[in-house]
């Protein structure tokens, strides 16, 4: 494991960070591309264990973790993160993965849609990448667009036995809560959606009514109205592929609803 340290700047707040990816160098563009914008880059990891004592040890604000890491390159980056989360609360950790794995973002979000993102490397080249950064590391989250795309895409609620959370919403509704979910502020909503602010406000109000949101501090709402549409969501996924497998099986899919588990 290679630490690196970086005298931080007193006049102003320093994003700590540790990156764990097995490819030193991209490891090493993306440790560039950090420091570039003022982050310290506190310790570089190349495998889970790596990772987890590097945290232990630096207690950073973010953690930028690849979900396929040594020795098998399957999901030892996720279960790290994971852990992490349980570990250090206080530490962000955003997830880069090559390809859309959203069956698992449920085992990263846990109770708490703060301080966690998930991208596609893709965007580390772009805006996004930095964006998600700052969000995260300000225990906001920032969830990649083709990740909401696909869940906003799919058939929300329904099959499982539990209430749809978002049945009540309206199609702009969750449009809006969808880039919510990306991290964008109320502005940005307005930018992407072309409306003013005031009116994405007014939906972002609805939203909350709608979803029985108790009136506290405006980002606690945020945090829990996006964990409702990552549950809803989520429940449609499972309902989808149970109900692929049936039919794979020549079974009836209806039948096995009441052994779906339920996230």
């Amino acid at each position: 494991m290679t630490t690196v340290t970086t005298a931080p700047d007193p006049a102003a707040t320093v994003t700590r960070v540790v990156l764990a990816d097995d490819a030193s160098l991209f490891r090493s563009a993306l440790a560039e591309l950090l420091e570039r914008d003022g982050c310290a880059i506190v310790a570089q990891a190349g495998n889970a264990d790596e990772l987890l004592d590097a945290v232990e040890r630096h207690r950073p604000d973010l953690a930028v973790v690849d979900i396929r890491m040594p020795p098998t390159h399957r999901l030892e980056g996720l279960r790290a993160a994971v852990l992490l989360r349980r570990r250090h609360p206080g530490t962000g950790v955003l997830l880069l993965s090559q390809h859309l794995e959203v069956a698992h973002l449920d085992e990263l979000v846990g109770q708490t849609a703060s301080g966690v993102g998930y991208l596609l490397k893709d965007r580390v080249t772009g805006p996004d990448f930095l964006d998600a950064v700052r969000r995260v590391a300000a225990d906001g989250c920032a969830f990649d667009p083709e990740v909401v795309r696909m869940l906003a895409g799919g058939r929300l609620g329904g099959g499982t036995g539990r209430r749809d959370e978002l049945a009540e919403l309206s199609s702009r509704e969750r449009q809006v809560l969808a880039l919510m979910a990306q991290g964008r502020s109320n502005n940005g909503i307005a930018d992407e959606l072309h409306l003013t602010t005031r009116t994405v406000e007014t939906h972002v109000r609805s939203v909350f009514q709608r979803l029985a949101l108790a009136d506290e501090a405006e980002h606690n709402r945020r945090v829990l109205a996006v964990l409702a549409y990552l549950r809803s969501a989520r429940r449609a996924m499972i309902s989808a592929s149970a109900a692929a497998d049936s039919a794979d099986l020549g079974r009836n899919p209806a039948a096995d609803d009441c052994s779906i588990a339920s996230p």
